[in-house]
């Protein structure tokens, strides 16, 4: 924020932006150093460009600790070690992008290509 902490941000944060709230959510969630840390679509109200600077910071601090990440956007997953695809309530893939990208009949193949 430009102003840094005396930034005002209005009684819960009313005066703040989507994308800015859940930076600091995400922030706020770093900061405690969780051994495990779970995001629900955590760049979901983000612009391009603030979604890429936070999913670097994620994958920087990834290295220390596990993250269980829940995403649509397929950007905010490509980096991950593993990603689960979940059709009709059952994983129906598991592996890294590459490993994805390899079978052209599964579901994740065909989001991506779209």
């Amino acid at each position: 924020m430009e102003k840094g902490y005396d930034t005002k941000c209005g009684e819960k944060g009313v005066q703040m932006s989507g994308g800015q709230k859940q930076r600091i959510a995400i922030a706020h969630a770093l900061i405690r150093n969780p051994r495990v840390l779970i995001l629900n679509e955590a760049t979901s109200a983000l612009n391009v460009e603030s979604e890429s600077m936070v999913q670097e910071a994620l994958d920087r601090c990834a290295k220390e600790r596990t993250v269980i990440m829940i995403a649509h956007r397929l950007s905010t997953v490509q980096s991950a070690d593993r990603i689960a695809v979940i059709e009709k309530e059952n994983v129906s893939e598991m592996g890294s992008h590459a490993d994805l990208m390899k079978n052209q009949n599964g579901l994740y193949y065909k989001m991506v290509q779209k």
